[in-house]
């Protein structure tokens, strides 16, 4: 394992960009933490950004608390590879609705008219923009 004190190098955008899971913990919360399944998309500025809605259990204990942590694993099958990211988080109320866009072309076939209905769904709702700035990021590639 390794750890970077806050940049997300090459490799680990490149493994970013897949259409993985990611598994949000926020700070705050019940003890252990629930760390929840997410879309999710690296940006080239080296930070992590997720869409949620403006009134979700997430949202509310990041306003009172705005650290959270991503884990991104490889799936069963491919040789084991993780990367964690950690750091305080903004919530911005821009750029959700074109990210939920995007991530949906990512981890759906939009081709598919069920598919469409439950984005257009999503997209009609109001959004916002969670963004992990990090401070800590840890990997291990096997």
């Amino acid at each position: 394992m390794s750890t970077d004190a806050a940049s997300l190098t090459a490799q680990d955008l490149e493994f970013l960009q897949r259409p993985l899971y990611g598994f949000l913990s926020v700070a705050g919360g019940p003890l252990p933490p629930q760390p929840r399944p997410v879309w999710f998309e690296a940006t080239a500025e080296g930070t992590i950004q997720l869409f949620t809605g403006p009134d979700t259990l997430k949202v509310r204990r990041l306003s009172h608390d705005p650290r959270a942590s991503l884990v991104v694993a490889a799936p069963v099958g491919e040789r084991e590879r993780w990367l964690s990211v950690a750091g305080p988080t903004t919530v911005e109320p821009d750029g959700a609705d074109d990210l939920c866009a995007r991530l949906a072309a990512r981890y759906w076939d939009l081709a598919d008219p069920a598919r469409a209905a439950e984005l257009a769904a999503m997209r009609a709702g109001d959004l916002v923009r969670v963004v992990i700035h990090p401070e800590t990021v840890s990997r291990y590639v096997n």
